[in-house]
């Protein structure tokens, strides 16, 4: 009689252990869930204060005042002896076929 009273008592403890385990296995599925969940929040967290900062910077450049242009060159004028730069193809610079 006392092999069957540990025998219960060993089948006890296995039985606790096992509903133990089955409670981890199935809060795992939720608790996984809900880091995700937190995840998902902080990304969007972040997305919209990114977004404000970046519509923020984006006025501030828009309303700042210009500084002054950078000096133009001058256009070529027509009656001066200055002539602009062209770019000439000779024959020699193109290659030949020979068959």
């Amino acid at each position: 009689m006392t092999t069957a009273t540990t025998l219960g008592d060993a089948v006890f403890s296995l039985n606790m252990t096992t509903r133990g385990e089955d409670f981890l296995y199935k809060s795992s599925g939720a608790i996984v869930a809900a880091i995700v969940v937190v995840v998902i929040i902080i990304f969007t967290v972040v997305l919209i204060l990114l977004k404000l900062y970046n519509r923020r910077m984006r006025t501030r450049r828009e309303l700042e005042p210009k500084g002054p242009k950078p000096a133009t060159p001058p256009a070529v004028d027509p009656n001066s002896q200055q002539q602009p730069a062209t770019v000439t193809f000779s024959p020699v610079d193109l290659p030949s076929e020979t068959r």
